[in-house]
């Protein structure tokens, strides 16, 4: 099965980090992020992580780890970061720092080094479903693995 799969940056990085996976493929819809994978694969919307690109006023980029169902309190994540703003960033700043095209970003093997920031109850999951670096295809994981092969923090910025 995995000689199938797209070699993209995430999957690589999955490999060479001995990670388990199962890649997950459904038919991407534009603008259609966790709602419509989730149903497609007939997995709950909360396992389902987006992968958000985001900068904060002192041009610092980062990703940020999110259950599909829930959003990001700026707010509260500038507060935690110390920072006056945070906000996502433009597609196409986006797709520069990530190396991946907004609707198939990764958090894995990324172009540029970037901070993660996972919400702590994604850990409390039995197994997730993350991009895996191509749009329309997800990879099921167990979310534990996550701070071990990324450099991240926990925080609490979800919001429903």
């Amino acid at each position: 099965m995995k000689d199938k799969v797209p070699s993209t940056n995430a999957i690589r990085y999955l490999n060479e980090k001995k990670v388990v996976y199962t890649p997950m493929f459904y038919k991407y819809v534009e603008h259609g992020g966790t709602k419509v994978s989730s149903k497609e694969l007939g997995v709950d919307e909360h396992k389902v992580i987006k992968t958000l690109i985001m900068e904060n006023d002192k041009k610092e980029y980062f990703i940020v780890l999110m259950h599909g169902d829930m959003e990001v309190s700026v707010k509260n994540l500038a507060r935690y970061m110390n920072t006056k703003t945070v906000h996502p960033c433009t597609p196409e700043v986006a797709n520069r720092h990530s190396g991946y095209l907004v609707g198939g970003t990764s958090p894995f093997g990324t172009r540029m080094k970037m901070k993660v920031y996972i919400e702590k109850t994604i850990l409390d999951l039995d197994k997730i479903y993350i991009n895996g670096g191509r749009k329309g295809m997800l990879v099921e994981l167990n979310p534990k693995i996550l701070p071990k092969i990324l450099d991240s923090e926990l925080v609490e910025v979800g919001i429903r």
